[in-house]
């Protein structure tokens, strides 16, 4: 299959089985603390806040957990995504390399977040939950589970972090078109979103702010549950779709990577592209990279420390092992507003930290360099947060042309731009900046974590 540019799988194809990395880990997880009593979290102690089936998902180790019909029903919409040569990129990069990328863009929200909200909206649905909480950074994880909820009949409740809720308002409008009610963050509506409101009259808001909110309005309402779009094992599980189609696809192609890329925010889409790749580096010996592309303004995995921190910024939820900035970190208005995160998967931080993965932090600027690259090569305009791994697929095949050696690259193509031009009207203008982070804050946001050895 030399010559082709894209590689579509048939329906059938779609994997009927999510795959869980932990059954393969060589390292075991250290175990979520609960934010009271700091001891190791029980099951139990999350049922206020998740259903059963995906407390199950949660704490699984079994290797593979069956799809169910009905959430492959509906994932039948789009899904598989297509894998596409990025011949046109290689050409203009003048690069030995072979790149190519999975387009999860293909979705109707538009990016890769249905994969998880759709499962979480069913398991929501048939525990009997009437109505669902989130938070939500560029508003692809708020559009997805506005999306997802409407199929089940569950009401979806977003708080939308506030320089997002300012700068993409279409985001704004797609969870409303798909009956989503959607607040800016910090809110008067909660306790979390007042307290920070009266320290900072003017706060631009975070994920983890918003995250606050999400999980308070969940356990102070009735009937009512939290649902997480990035960082979870059960979410990592859930991406695990994109990998499993894109080996399938690698294997027609007659390719295998040597590099695999995602952007990272919280890890779901990073994860959910290389994890499936990674059982082979752990299981058969093979030696793929991965690399995790984050924003410079925001580095948690390249800047942060491996402690246990609070997913969210008021301390309410668990204490995760995990890269961290601080819990109290206030990134900066960057317009990926998705990777904006002050922490990470603690699947993603446990293979980082064995060296199984590897992290690099980008500037803004070169990351839309790289996208307006992509598309006026490729044809699509590609989201600011997908931009970092485009610039990190680059950045590798200019590696290959320098050396001369031909790999290849495959990067996941998260979510496009279409919503987001905003970004690029400002990227045009000469008004985008890149952010110089003191270190300094870094240290500031980590002093005085409960748990720091």
């Amino acid at each position: 299959m030399e010559d082709t540019y894209k590689i579509i799988l048939d329906e059938k194809d779609i994997p009927k089985r999510w795959y869980n990395i932990q059954a393969d880990f060589p390292q075991e997880l250290e175990p979520p603390v609960h934010p009271a009593t700091l001891r190791p979290l029980e099951p139990s102690d999350m049922k206020a806040i998740f259903p059963d089936p995906i407390i199950e998902q949660e704490i699984s180790r079994e290797r593979w957990i069956d799809i169910p019909a009905e959430v492959l029903d509906i994932l039948k919409i789009w899904r598989p995504t297509p894998l596409v040569r990025a011949r046109r990129l290689e050409k203009f990069l003048d690069t030995p390399a072979k790149i190519y990328f999975k387009n999860e863009s293909v979705s109707p929200p538009g990016s890769h977040k249905p994969n998880t909200a759709i499962a979480q909206a069913y398991y929501n649905k048939i525990s009997g939950t009437g109505r669902l909480t989130t938070e939500t950074g560029a508003g692809q994880w708020g559009s997805s589970l506005a999306f997802a909820c409407g199929y089940f009949g569950i009401e979806c409740v977003i708080y939308m972090v506030k320089v997002s809720y300012e700068q993409k308002p279409y985001r704004r409008g797609m969870m409303k078109t798909w009956g989503g009610t959607v607040y800016a963050s910090p809110s008067e509506r909660t306790q979390a979103g007042r307290k920070i409101l009266a320290a900072d009259p003017n706060s631009q808001g975070s994920l983890g702010i918003a995250i606050s909110e999400a999980v308070e309005d969940a356990v102070t309402s009735t009937n009512t549950k939290y649902s997480l779009g990035s960082v979870a094992n059960h979410v990592v599980l859930h991406q695990s779709i994109i990998g499993l189609e894109a080996k399938k696809q690698m294997a027609m192609a007659g390719d295998y990577p040597d590099v695999v890329i995602g952007c990272h925010g919280g890890g779901s889409n990073f994860a959910g592209i290389s994890f499936p790749f990674l059982s082979d580096n752990i299981t058969e010996g093979k030696t793929t990279r991965f690399v995790a592309a984050e924003p410079s303004a925001c580095p948690t995995l390249t800047a942060g420390e491996f402690v246990y921190d609070f997913g969210d910024t008021v301390g309410m939820t668990p204490l995760y092992k995990m890269y961290s900035l601080g819990h109290s970190f206030m990134p900066s208005g960057i317009h990926a507003g998705g990777l904006r995160y002050h922490g990470a998967s603690p699947l993603v931080s446990s293979a980082l930290k064995h060296k199984q993965i590897e992290a690099m932090a980008l500037q803004q600027m070169e990351c839309f360099d790289a996208a307006v690259t992509f598309a006026r090569t490729e044809g699509i305009i590609p989201a600011p947060e997908t931009s970092h791994a485009i610039r990190a697929a680059i950045i590798e095949a200019n590696k290959c042309r320098e050396t001369g050696e031909s790999k290849t690259i495959l990067f996941n193509l998260s979510g496009h731009g279409h919503v987001d031009m905003f970004s690029y009207e400002k990227y045009f203008s000469g008004e985008m900046e890149d952010f110089q982070l003191p270190g300094e804050e870094i240290q500031k946001a980590l002093a005085g974590l409960p748990l720091r050895a």
